[in-house]
């Protein structure tokens, strides 16, 4: 009963609240840099994301011009399109109240075209990247994904309700068919160092499960490849090592982050490792049909009680809805409305949008 008792190490329950800075400067042809500031959290912290706010970040270019970011809400700051040279060095200021953080010069880098995108499907599916670089300049590369996919409501419905009144909706109203996106969360890095040629082939991405509702229609990724120095890959390696890869005894232990920024208040920790890079990405469409045995099987409730509710005496257009949380399924004779739950007939209760995208 006595052989083993719970183990709380005090930097569980120690209060940190050093600034985290994640992002890339982009460089090339009307290219976004998009800079992500947040607080780190005790380990203990019900609070997993604490964003930076109110602060002044700018790009510095080496014996050049200066560039201003903009905050766009939830700690993340972005640039106008700008066509920085990659043939220059740049760095990142960041300034909070009386503070100032400042990144070392990094030279830019020039990223490679994706050659391909594939996919392989066994039972699950699982996306892989194949890039490669004549010169040999980059070795070391980043990824990151956006995900799209088409997805329907359960049942279908022509009518929609709008200021109280009965209409019919267009492909601009309608919400029997939705699209909703996800982006990557893990570090995805690699290597060609210990190869002759700087190739990399098969990289696997993501997998998306079997029966996943993400391929039950269509299903579209976008990825976005960046080239970085060897420094830079060490500290995502680390921090996927401490992030990613632990939970077994043979995983590697947490250790010390060092970036490359530094803060005017000597001492205090910064975690961050900015480089800037050209951008370069790639585009792949699945669609069901070309899957085998994928059956999706929606886990929302099945979608019952219909209710018939009658017109208003005054105006056939007007029906009183005993719930908001319903919409109108269909017209009944004489002159009644059958009515069910709304999660039933808009998609968009899930989360996506009717708006088809633009690459689709």
């Amino acid at each position: 009963m006595a052989c083993k008792k719970p183990y709380e190490p005090a930097i569980i329950r120690s209060e940190t609240n050093f600034l985290v800075i994640d992002g890339t400067i982009a460089c090339g042809n009307n290219a976004i840099t998009t800079i992500t500031l947040s607080r780190t959290r005790s380990l203990n912290d019900s609070i997993l994301f604490a964003p930076e706010l109110n602060a002044s970040v700018f790009i510095n270019e080496e014996q050049g011009n200066s560039y201003s970011l903009f905050e766009q809400g939830n700690g993340v700051y972005s640039s106008v399109p700008l066509d920085l040279d990659p043939s220059k060095k740049y760095r990142l200021k960041v300034n909070i109240a009386n503070k100032e953080y400042l990144s070392d010069w990094v030279a830019a880098k020039t990223t490679p075209a994706i050659d391909s995108l594939t996919w392989k499907q066994s039972g699950d599916v699982t996306i892989f990247v194949h890039t490669h670089d004549p010169s040999k300049e980059s070795r070391y590369y980043r990824w990151e994904y956006n995900e799209t996919w088409n997805y329907s409501s359960q049942y279908s419905a022509i009518y929609g309700v709008k200021d109280g009144l009965i209409f019919i909706k267009d492909s601009t109203t309608q919400t029997d068919s939705c699209w909703r996106t996800a982006n990557s969360t893990n570090i995805l890095i690699g290597t060609s160092i210990a190869l002759s040629e700087d190739v990399i082939s098969n990289f696997p991405l993501t997998v998306v499960p079997q029966n996943s509702e993400k391929i039950g229609k269509s299903y579209s990724i976008l990825v976005r490849q960046y080239a970085m120095p060897e420094d830079a890959f060490r500290y995502l390696q680390l921090i996927q090592k401490n992030t990613q890869q632990l939970g077994t005894l043979f995983d590697a232990q947490p250790s010390q982050l060092t970036g490359n920024f530094k803060s005017s208040e000597p001492g205090e920790p910064v975690i961050g490792f900015i480089s800037a890079s050209t951008i370069t990405e790639k585009r792949l469409f699945i669609r069901n049909s070309q899957l085998t045995d994928w059956n999706y099987l929606s886990s929302e409730p099945l979608c019952g009680n219909v209710f018939i509710i009658p017109q208003n005496p005054s105006n056939y257009l007007i029906f009183d809805f005993p719930d908001p949380s319903y919409a109108p399924y269909y017209f009944v004779t004489p002159g009644g409305l059958a009515i069910i739950k709304k999660s039933c007939l808009d998609c968009r209760e899930r989360g996506g949008t009717n708006q088809k995208p633009s690459f689709w």
